[in-house]
């Protein structure tokens, strides 16, 4: 019997693949998929203005996939949002084109959602696809100084990440979320674009009361930024953190830990003007300027964020204080 009131063992599971010219990569990713143990699957592959051919492999190789087609680049935020839109599902997982789903990966994550009634976000467990012993991340996590990363990048897999743990986030890479909670507190800030953009949503989740749980047993294997990254993703990564920043931290926290916020983003400026030889370097400092200049449109929707504020200040320095182990 199902510990949450009305999941249903066949409930649609929809899986949302932002795409732009990832041809090379797609039908791994897609065969994957039809391989699941988990009845109950919806695939929607979003393609960004491909001009690799990505369209017509889905049209002619994947009948059976919903293929949005979207007039121009809209980044993995504009890409993610409207395969949400178009899903049907009652859980909606957001999956890289670069990555291979272990067959028990979607029946792993509806497991957890019928389990437990306060998840509304479930972290997977993913490991590098040339190097399948070895981790990305075991679910991602937020400091209170204002840092963002994934737990256990890089280490082997030992068996160090094998037991269920709250989380901060799950990497939007291979994220799982609850439907009701997307409806209470929104999709992906649009304004992102590129990076983050999961962190910022799992902040909305965290401060009105839903957690994020992380499972060893739903597995993907992941391509590092091989469609992505970069300078690119330097310069995303040095705005969207400010973003993040402005958007959710609670003003009580700030007054506690403001100026080891600052520092923090002092050091990155520090190293990126250290690096400044290097091309992401210098993309990650303009990013930071960008973030900065940013900050009065991101102030207009803190405003909305902290309303929807349910936890106390105790619960959230608890989260914020343990990466990893809630």
């Amino acid at each position: 019997m199902d510990s949450t009131p009305g999941i249903q063992h066949s409930a649609l599971f929809s899986i949302v693949i932002p795409n732009w010219n990832g041809a090379r990569f797609l039908p791994a990713c897609l065969d994957a998929l039809a391989r699941q143990t988990y009845p109950g699957l919806e695939v929607l592959v979003v393609d960004n203005a491909s001009s690799d051919g990505s369209q017509d492999l889905v049209r002619v190789r994947y009948p059976q996939v919903k293929l949005i087609e979207l007039p121009e680049n809209r980044g993995f935020t504009g890409a993610c949002n409207a395969g949400i839109r178009a899903a049907a599902g009652e859980f909606i997982a957001l999956l890289n084109n670069d990555t291979e789903a272990d067959a028990g990966w979607a029946a792993a994550a509806v497991d957890v959602f019928r389990r437990r009634a306060e998840v509304g976000i479930v972290a997977s467990k993913m490991l590098l696809f040339d190097q399948r012993d070895h981790i990305h991340t075991a679910g991602d996590y937020f400091t209170l100084d204002g840092r963002a990363g994934n737990r256990g990048v890089w280490q082997k897999d030992e068996g160090q990440f094998d037991r269920e743990e709250y989380v901060f986030s799950a990497c939007g890479g291979s994220s799982v979320y609850r439907r009701a909670m997307l409806d209470q507190i929104g999709l992906l800030d649009d304004d992102f674009f590129f990076s983050l953009e999961d962190i910022d949503l799992a902040w909305r989740a965290q401060l009105t009361g839903w957690r994020c749980l992380y499972t060893p047993r739903a597995i993907v294997y992941h391509h590092l930024s091989a469609t992505g990254g970069g300078v690119t993703a330097s310069y995303y990564d040095g705005r969207n953190l400010i973003f993040v920043l402005v958007k959710n931290y609670p003003a009580a926290l700030w007054r506690i830990y403001g100026r080891r916020v600052v520092w923090s983003q002092a050091r990155l400026a520090w190293e990126a003007l250290r690096a400044w030889r290097g091309a992401a370097a210098r993309a990650r400092l303009r990013g930071m300027l960008a973030g900065i200049a940013g900050i009065p449109r991101m102030w207009r929707k803190r405003r909305a964020i902290q309303r929807m504020r349910t936890v106390s200040m105790a619960d959230l320095e608890r989260i914020l204080s343990a990466p990893g182990v809630q």
